[in-house]
């Protein structure tokens, strides 16, 4: 999809991928595993997303809860009281989208040990046919 399509343009493409986007994204996942457990006010579930030594900025996670309500996937509750009180929740459809996340995650975390040795393996085969190259091009450059 080119780059200088507009948002509505690539909505109208290719709705699916702009979801699987949004619930997919560095904050997404958090908010949506974070809200699998309960509700939370805006303050409680930045607290608890930004848990894991990472911080959410306020005007991001503003624009990611917006996003998933927009989705159908976050139900926003506005209670009229002084102070504001707002509390975010699962609608049915997140929580779908939420297990399914959460079961990606707990793959992730049970298969670590898996990726890294990949990691390794990659690293140290590229490493190996970098010192192959480099060899090969001071033999050339000296014959």
């Amino acid at each position: 999809m080119p780059v200088s399509k507009s948002g509505a343009d690539a909505e109208a493409l290719c709705p699916h991928r702009l979801v699987l986007e949004h619930v997919t994204s560095r904050w997404g996942v958090l908010v949506l595993i974070e809200l699998l457990e309960r509700s939370y006010r805006f303050s409680e579930l930045r607290r608890a997303v930004g848990g894991s030594g990472r911080t959410v900025s306020e005007k991001m996670l503003t624009q990611t809860l917006q996003t998933l309500e927009r989705d159908g996937l976050v139900h926003r509750d506005a209670k009229p009281v002084i102070p504001p009180r707002v509390d975010y929740s699962l609608t049915a459809l997140g929580r779908e989208a939420a297990e399914q996340v959460r079961a990606l995650a707990r793959w992730t975390h049970d298969r670590m040990d898996r990726v890294e040795a990949a990691r390794r393996a990659y690293d140290e085969a590229r490493d190996a046919g970098r010192a192959y190259d480099e060899a090969r091009d001071v033999r050339s450059r000296a014959s």
